[in-house]
């Protein structure tokens, strides 16, 4: 993947989690408020590091649990998915097109990733 590819994934990372945690913020309005926009944002982060498959070039390569392409790439459609619905609930839609215009660019530049995760 191209370095540019690979910043803009990690930003879209970063804003799922964030938008994530907001969300959780904005579903109580009492004290599970602050458990759910902790929770919430370190949920995904350990699906994400946890559930690998071996060699794939976006990361290490290793993988504490390996899983087939289709499973991580599913994963990894949820949290980022969620980080879109997230900015809608939280925001409105304007944050959320470009939200998901920009992963629509990522996944559309990282092709080759997304053929190999298919194929493993």
């Amino acid at each position: 993947m191209a370095g540019w590819n690979l910043a803009l994934r990690f930003l879209l990372e970063l804003a799922a989690l964030f938008a994530i945690g907001a969300w959780g913020w904005s579903l109580s309005e009492h004290w599970p408020r602050y458990l759910l926009m902790i929770g919430m944002p370190l949920v995904a982060p350990a699906l994400w590091g946890t559930f690998n498959v071996p060699g794939d070039p976006s990361r290490s390569g290793k993988a504490s649990v390996p899983v087939p392409g289709l499973v991580r790439l599913m994963i990894e459609l949820a949290i980022l998915g969620t980080g879109a619905y997230a900015c809608y609930a939280v925001w409105s839609y304007p944050p959320a097109l470009i939200y998901t215009a920009a992963l629509i660019v990522q996944y559309m530049a990282g092709w080759k990733r997304l053929v190999w995760l298919i194929r493993q």
